[in-house]
């Protein structure tokens, strides 16, 4: 059973009172650990403090060879990683927990039912989110603890099957990229030998160049001709070459590590002589684990190649990333931000009508659409339905894109809606609103939704899939509203009369002499899914002359 403190729902949630301390924890699921803060949100500043922090070596990474799938063993022990964070969570009494999973999982063809098996046992929904996504929120992470003065900074993110490339300069990031190259994955892809063999060594230096010249090529390409960016590094790998090189230079660790240096000249030396021992060796090594000391040669070879890549002579260590930016992006999204970090909504907004621009969406017609959509949401709201603002925005999103399959083909278009939707990587959605736009968008015609549908089973949850159920049901009503595409229905009124459950729908046209006839009837041979979902009967009817003057 789901209870509170696991996940944020759709339905109708009180508005926080922005005065009021909050405590939230974050959780990543990684390639190579699981990662989790809980943090005290002081909304008057607003700032966190992190209160708590859990960790463990899981190496979810470690997939069976033959198939790619997340083996049972390394499952049992994200699934018991993440029980004991639960119980952190709930004794320092968060409220939510926001939890993501990322490369490994987004990978591996159970990585899905591994999700669904978290939830079964745990109550915890976890959030698969895109590569791209997930240098979004690491560059919100890192917008948390530094500040940039408007210089564009680089920030590297290496994971254990990722590493993640970002441009910014504290407002909206100008380039965001997820390269399939990661300390797990070619630790275990590539290196058969200990200590490393010359050849192994070269080779994976060559194909980390190769993997990364195009998100560094994107980067270049976002930089102005007199701009000189700065490169800043986060994540478990750099935390630790960062602190290897302190405890010999400095014989103590810097308390924050943020804002540590470490030059190229400094990196290169210390891979040469990480390289040359054997890993026995190496985990002998002050700040060293064991498992990092596995994979710390080719985490190395990463930074190194990038900063070679960049032309950037030094890093400067930030501590925050990932995890942190679940908090700002939760801290965005319930409003608790209103300052330079604030741009969460046209982050989304901006995201979709890309998409719709990619796929030919004829934007003044899907924004008709949109309109009627949410104006019949807003006002049968607690009448028919008590969903709130997060299935509000979703709502739009769908109704924006769900012609966008006719990019493919008009026959079936609802069903390529889905898929383009789907593989978008819409930007600021977690997986399962993108899962919820993408069946939205599925059900504007044709069929209702149905069990036997797979898209529909991918639902994550009973709630979600009644969510796309009364919301689909709604969209076809609005898309019903502009028949003609030619926007003949200025607005619409509706009234529930729960005497007769009946949803009378006053339509008021654009143009004076117009009945609308084709609407009316596109209406009339429409609403019957509307109908049978709400058990209401529809009534519409044009508004009359002598009513018009009052709309």
């Amino acid at each position: 059973m789901v209870n509170s403190l696991t996940q944020d729902i759709f339905l109708h949630v009180s508005t926080p009172d922005k005065e009021q301390e909050r405590i939230i924890a974050a959780i990543d699921i990684g390639t190579n650990s699981i990662h989790m803060v809980v943090v005290r949100i002081d909304p008057k500043l607003p700032a966190f403090t992190i209160i708590g922090k859990e960790k463990d070596t899981v190496r979810l990474g470690n997939c069976n060879p033959r198939t790619g799938e997340l083996t049972p063993e390394a499952m049992n022990r994200a699934i018991a990683t993440l029980q004991r964070c639960k119980e952190m969570a709930a004794s320092l009494n968060a409220e939510n927990i926001v939890a993501v999973a990322t490369s490994a999982v987004r990978e591996a063809p159970n990585g899905q039912a591994f999700l669904h098996q978290v939830y079964t046992e745990l109550g915890l929904l976890v959030n698969l989110i895109s590569g791209q996504e997930e240098a979004r929120r690491i560059y919100l992470g890192v917008l948390s603890a530094m500040e940039f003065n408007n210089q564009p900074h680089i920030i590297i993110d290496i994971g254990g099957g990722s590493t993640e490339l970002i441009l910014g300069d504290r407002h909206n990031p100008r380039s965001l990229s997820s390269t399939k190259i990661g300390a797990v994955r070619l630790t275990k892809e590539f290196v058969t030998t200990d200590p490393i063999s010359q050849s192994e060594f070269l080779y994976l230096q060559a194909y980390v160049r190769g993997m990364l010249e195009r998100a560094v090529d994107d980067i270049q390409g976002n930089l102005k001709l007199s701009e000189q960016p700065r490169l800043v590094g986060t994540s478990g790998t750099i935390e630790t070459l960062a602190k290897m090189h302190a405890y010999e230079n400095l014989g103590m660790l810097p308390n924050p590590l943020t804002g540590y240096e470490l030059s190229r000249e400094d990196l290169e030396t210390m891979l040469k002589r990480l390289a040359a021992m054997s890993l026995a060796e190496r985990s002998t090594l002050p700040e060293m684990s064991e498992r990092r000391s596995e994979i710390i040669v080719a985490g190395a070879i990463i930074l190194l190649e990038a900063m070679k890549l960049l032309g950037m002579e030094s890093i400067i260590i930030c501590g925050q990333s990932l995890r942190e930016g679940l908090i700002v992006d939760w801290m965005l999204t319930h409003g608790l931000i209103e300052d330079r970090l604030r741009y969460q909504d046209e982050v989304r907004e901006r995201s979709v009508l890309a998409v719709a621009g990619k796929y030919q969406v004829n934007l003044d017609y899907s924004q008709r659409v949109a309109n009627f959509a949410l104006s019949l949401f807003d006002q049968t709201q607690g009448k028919l339905h008590n969903w709130g603002t997060q299935a509000r925005e979703l709502l739009w999103a769908a109704a924006i894109l769900h012609n966008c399959g006719v990019y493919i083909s008009h026959s079936a278009h609802h069903k390529h809606s889905y898929y383009l939707i789907r593989n978008a990587e819409l930007l600021g959605f977690l997986e399962p609103e993108i899962e919820i736009i993408a069946n939205l968008a599925r059900y504007h015609r044709k069929s209702a939704p149905k069990k036997k549908h797979e898209n529909y089973n991918n639902l994550a949850n009973q709630e979600h899939r009644l969510l796309v159920s009364q919301l689909s049901a709604l969209l076809r009503l609005a898309i019903a509203l502009d028949r003609r595409h030619i926007g003949a229905i200025r607005h619409v009124k509706s009234d529930y009369r729960s005497d007769d459950k009946a949803l009378h729908l006053d339509l008021v046209p654009a143009f004076a002499n117009d009945d609308c006839a084709l609407e009316l009837w596109n209406l009339d041979y429409k609403k019957s899914v509307f109908e049978e979902e709400f058990g209401v009967k529809v009534v519409a009817s044009l508004a009359s002359k002598t009513s018009l003057a009052a709309y």
